[in-house]
């Protein structure tokens, strides 16, 4: 009788332990995950900022550009010229712009992906 509530005690601590050490790891990656999730927060935080100075600057420059060659031009056949290529800046700014925001989605896709391929099945 002895022998039997023995192997039950043992049963008991073996399941209690086996617990513990599933509950640890699920915290282990519940905490990887947040981390990870904040991680990627912040680097977009950082990446809108930086975006929203470049696109300032470049539109500042395209308008900096725009006034200096009205300026400059002294009859409506410059001023047709003028409004052509300035035209065409802004829509190879557009395709640039949308193409690195293409590329920046891409690879949040890809962060987020790795994010949630790393947490463990079942």
């Amino acid at each position: 009788m002895t022998e039997l509530s023995e192997q039950s005690a043992a049963i008991v601590q073996q399941s209690v332990a086996d617990t513990a050490t599933r509950l640890s790891k699920a915290n282990k990656n519940a905490l990887d995950f947040l981390m990870g999730a904040q991680k990627a927060m912040l680097e977009e935080i950082v990446f809108a900022g930086n975006e929203m100075l470049e696109r300032a600057q470049t539109e500042t420059h395209l308008l900096s550009e725009f006034i200096s060659k009205m300026a400059g031009s002294h009859s409506v056949k410059d001023l047709k010229t003028m409004c052509g290529e300035c035209g065409q800046h802004q829509i190879d700014f557009i395709r640039r712009d949308s193409e690195r925001l293409f590329k920046h989605g891409e690879r949040m896709i890809e962060t987020t992906s790795k994010l949630l391929s790393n947490r463990p099945e079942g």
